[in-house]
């Protein structure tokens, strides 16, 4: 049994115009210790299905049907109380900006041994002492003379770390990662990936990486899952969807990244833009800039179906099994 299975899981925001479809029947599993990428543009949806998992969907945004499971346990439609012990104990998230995860009022010793004594059942000195253990874990040198700073004392690369101990203070099965490096410049891109694939290792945390950015995925990731315009174009391990794309989108995603040593005068363009939700088209949502659409684009919606190691959403390759 997987750790975390989502299953036909749909977001919906109703508006005075109407319900706009964010999420669209998006399915997919995620093991012990895996770390599961999601890469796509600007508004595929993919915060948005990180927030669906971790319970943090901002009104009027709600589920609309599917499930999400975790340990075989059904947590969407669970109250808020019950949903509000599991998210810290059972899952973690570190965001985009380390500042929304911190109180600029509160030292970080304190709001690490808040947060700890919160989901277990630790003393006060049980506390301290396993806050400097995870501080000194995620690389914060002198951590026990640190305890006593305040988040804007800390450089952002310091307070993402501090933030990624945040989320390991209960020791969750799964961490929600959403843009985790994308403010941070290069060389500490580079340990903050270290550090996490060192969790996945050490702990056996599972982590779903929302990202932009297929540099990243391709270091960190098992397995991808490529979105476009809330559903999944493409899902698979990630050598063979970096390497061998299947789905026209994820092909022009690979082919938009500069590769080192190779001399090519022109990369990949993708035409045009995503859809707005107000304005998906019918049929195959990337019809509109897609260099190999076919009449049955247009019309019908394409399913995950297989494509040798991975999945993609696709007529191109359903076509060749249905003989359509």
């Amino acid at each position: 049994m997987a750790l975390l299975e989502v299953e036909n899981l749909r977001v919906e925001f109703p508006t005075r115009r109407g319900t706009l479809l964010a999420i669209d029947d998006v399915s997919f599993q995620i093991e012990e210790g895996e770390v599961l990428g999601v890469v796509g543009e600007s508004g595929a949806g993919k915060s948005l299905t990180g927030a669906s998992i971790i319970g943090l969907l901002e009104p009027p945004g709600r589920i609309a049907a599917g499930q999400i499971r975790l340990e075989g346990e059904r947590i969407d439609n669970l109250p808020y109380d019950e949903l509000r012990r599991i998210r810290g104990k059972k899952i973690g998230a570190i965001f985009q900006d380390p500042l929304t995860s911190l109180n600029p009022l509160y030292t970080i010793g304190r709001q690490l041994v808040e947060t700890i004594r919160v989901h277990t059942d630790d003393t006060e000195a049980q506390a301290r002492d396993r806050t400097v253990q995870l501080l000194t874990e995620v690389g914060i040198p002198a951590a026990e003379r640190r305890l006593g700073s305040y988040p804007h004392e800390f450089s952002g690369g310091m307070r993402q770390r501090v933030v990624i101990a945040l989320a390991l203070c209960a020791n969750p099965k799964l961490i929600v990662a959403d843009e985790p490096t994308t403010a941070l410049d290069v060389s500490i891109q580079a340990q903050i990936i270290a550090l996490l694939k060192k969790l996945c290792r050490d702990h056996k945390t599972a982590i779903m990486l929302i990202t932009h950015d297929m540099g990243v995925i391709a270091e960190t990731a098992d397995r991808v899952a490529v979105m476009y315009a809330g559903r999944i174009a493409e899902i698979g391990p990630v050598k063979q969807v970096v390497k061998h794309p299947k789905h026209p989108y994820t092909i022009g995603l690979m082919g938009a990244i500069p590769i080192v040593g190779r001399d090519i005068e022109r990369l990949t363009q993708i035409e045009g833009s995503m859809p707005r939700l107000t304005n998906i088209p019918d049929g195959c949502s990337f019809n509109p800039r897609c260099p190999k659409v076919f009449d049955r684009c247009y019309v019908e919606r394409p399913d995950l179906v297989p494509t040798g190691e991975t999945t993609a959403a696709c007529w191109l390759h359903a076509k060749e099994k249905t003989g359509v």
